[in-house]
């Protein structure tokens, strides 16, 4: 179930992931945020993001050069 929505389409590297690490530390422990881009190195970079912070990448897909990400916030974050 996602929680909290992030439409990150138009923003290029690093926007994307920055601004879903100001959500991911304003949410509580193991919720989960979906963010939609249109940046294709997003999806490099939200899986290097989530493995270096220590949250979960669930989901990721791509239509039409939109890709979707479905992150859950790491239990131990501060």
């Amino acid at each position: 179930m996602v929680e909290t929505f992030l439409d990150t389409t138009g923003l290029m590297c690093p926007l994307p992931v920055l601004r879903a690490r100001k959500v991911l530390k304003a949410l509580p422990p193991l919720s989960t945020l979906k963010v939609v881009a249109t940046d294709a190195a997003s999806v490099m970079d939200f899986g290097v993001f989530c493995e270096q912070a220590g949250h979960e990448l669930i989901e990721q897909s791509e239509d039409r050069g939109v890709f979707t990400f479905i992150i859950r916030r790491g239990q131990n974050q501060p």
